[in-house]
């Protein structure tokens, strides 16, 4: 979901005062940990190594051909759709039957004098308070998470260019925005066969540390897929670093995806990441996932 990527961006662009209140609240094991990560990164040669011998694109890919890759990026894109339902499906009713009833009650207030009193112009109050309230917070907090997400089907796109050996990260404004990388800053997390175990249900994430970029934070992003194991991680990895060191001819050419609306795409990825794990999981497992589709749906 863009909400994920509008996260991110936040947290790394926020204040140096916010930076410090943050390092503050962490133990020794966390700060160790976040200084070995920054440390790693800074081995830019390991990154354009070879990882494996086998390079797959699972996609989505948009467009493949002698000068650029495009491929989908952003995280949790099997989620979009979730604030969407709960808008329309419960603060826009909420906030509806609120108003409705509180105007029922002015209403009555102002008309009925023979009912009016001093407890049912106390519920008028109360009620009334209590929708401008919802709308007040929605109005204030709610619209900026909700506009993210709300009946769209965009998709964050990241496109690798051979001709010009760069990145560029196509995102809303709000995310950061488009910018651009020299293709030799980049690094990646799906590098280290050890790490195979942790990567199932994640996306292969490309990393542009500031020491190599130049700006102030950190930038990254998600790319396609969410992965079965480390190695099908390795595997796109691979693939995109085979595609802008040696070329087009030097990976197997992969199937074209549409960048219109699809229902298709937009049910198949609440699966990703699952067939490994369903096929290896009990018949009572299959069959409990089976009784939960219409959640899928």
């Amino acid at each position: 979901m863009y909400l994920i990527e509008w996260g991110f961006w936040r947290m790394a662009t926020q204040s140096e005062s916010a930076r410090k209140s943050l390092e503050l609240e962490m133990t020794s094991a966390e700060k160790r940990a976040n200084r070995d990560f920054y440390q790693s990164d800074l081995e830019e040669e390991i990154h354009f190594q070879t990882v494996s011998e086998r390079p797959y694109a699972r996609g989505p890919v948009f467009a493949f051909n002698e000068i650029f890759l495009e491929m989908r990026c952003g995280g949790s894109e099997e989620k979009r759709g979730l604030i969407t339902l709960a808008t329309l499906g419960g603060i826009a009713p909420a906030a509806l039957i609120s108003i409705t009833i509180t105007i029922g009650f002015i209403w009555l207030d102002i008309t009925d004098h023979e009912t009016r009193s001093p407890i049912t112009i106390l519920t008028t109050l109360i009620m009334l308070s209590a929708s401008a309230t919802i709308i007040y917070l929605y109005s204030k907090y709610g619209v900026r998470l909700t506009r993210l997400e709300m009946l769209t089907s965009r998709h964050l796109l990241i496109r690798f260019n051979r001709k010009t050996q760069q990145v560029h990260l196509h995102r809303p404004s709000y995310c950061g925005g488009i910018v651009t990388f020299p293709w030799k800053t980049t690094g990646s997390t799906g590098i280290y066969p050890e790490d195979d175990s942790l990567s199932v249900g994640m996306r292969l994430g490309l990393v542009w540390h500031p020491s190599r970029t130049g700006l102030p934070h950190m930038e990254m992003a998600f790319v396609g897929k969410q992965g079965q194991g480390g190695s099908e991680l390795r595997d796109e990895w691979e693939f995109i670093r085979r595609y802008m060191e040696e070329g087009p001819h030097a990976v197997p050419r992969p199937r074209l995806s549409t960048q219109l609306p699809s229902p298709i795409q937009a049910f198949s990825a609440q699966f990703e990441g699952l067939g490994r794990f369903f096929r290896k999981s009990s018949w009572l497992f299959k069959l409990a996932l089976l009784m939960v589709w219409p959640a899928f749906v």
